[in-house]
């Protein structure tokens, strides 16, 4: 993938925080997900601070679980343009959540990033992996750009692995009977024409409120219009108490190799 230095930034993004985090538990039985600590700090503190780095300037964040903790804390940023989008009356699913906050989404690109997704960067390499997708990303062939990690060297990741690479950087979903080199790690880029996938009933669940984003993936890949980058670094699959304490043990040894 030929990398466009000169792409704008990618000025929006909507941040997943509205899941009940039940694989997390006990940890999660009294705060939402987004609000367990990592580092000494909220994750989706971690979330807000990486995309800001690289020019994202408004954040839409969806809520449900625990509604009231997490959007106080967001209210305690003292940013007014982190905006709630609130399914507190119901939740709708990664797909029905993103398609709810597009209210408050301008018509260009956007990150979807999970409020979970944890990662070390590669320090020898020019560029982090979000600024990378930023310039990578190309708006004329492109409805989503996904960050994707190795299975083998990710930590805590158990699975198959989820998508394919191409040669060409479209990808395609792993079939059931193998096992593939690269897992989702949490963050894509959309063009907004994902978004009308929904509206001209790409899944037909839209029309109940809830549904998975996965859906209108699976359109974008029927169109080789979904495309691959791979990450640099270290991701790590944070979903259970056990996977959050080895997250950060491998935070501290980065800083202690750094000193």
């Amino acid at each position: 993938m030929i990398t466009k230095e000169t792409n704008p930034p990618i000025a929006q993004a909507f941040i997943l925080g509205a899941g009940m985090g039940s694989r997390m538990a006990p940890l999660t039985d009294h705060m939402p997900k987004p609000m367990v600590s990592l580092d000494g700090r909220p994750l989706i503190d971690h979330v807000i601070e990486r995309l800001k780095k690289v020019g994202v300037q408004k954040f839409i964040v969806n809520v449900h679980y625990l509604a009231d903790q997490l959007e106080a804390h967001l209210k305690s940023h003292n940013d007014p343009n982190i905006i709630i989008s609130d399914e507190r009356g119901q939740l709708l699913d990664t797909g029905g959540g993103l398609i709810k906050a597009s209210d408050h989404l301008d018509d260009a690109p956007f990150f979807i990033h999970n409020s979970d997704s944890v990662w070390l960067e590669d320090e020898t390499k020019p560029s982090s992996n979000l600024a990378r997708m930023v310039a990578n990303f190309d708006a004329s062939k492109m409805q989503t750009l996904m960050l994707l990690a190795d299975r083998e060297k990710s930590l805590g990741y158990e699975g198959r692995g989820d998508f394919i690479l191409n040669e060409d950087n479209t990808i395609a979903r792993r079939p059931d009977t193998i096992t593939s080199d690269y897992v989702f790690a949490g963050v894509s880029i959309a063009h907004p024409s994902l978004l009308q996938e929904s509206q001209e009933g790409a899944p037909q669940e839209a029309s109940k409120g809830a549904f998975s984003l996965n859906k209108l993936w699976d359109t974008s890949l029927q169109k080789h219009t979904a495309f691959g980058l791979k990450h640099h670094g270290l991701w790590m699959h944070v979903g259970t108490p056990e996977a959050l304490s080895d997250a950060q043990e491998r935070i501290n040894q980065a800083k202690s190799t750094s000193l």
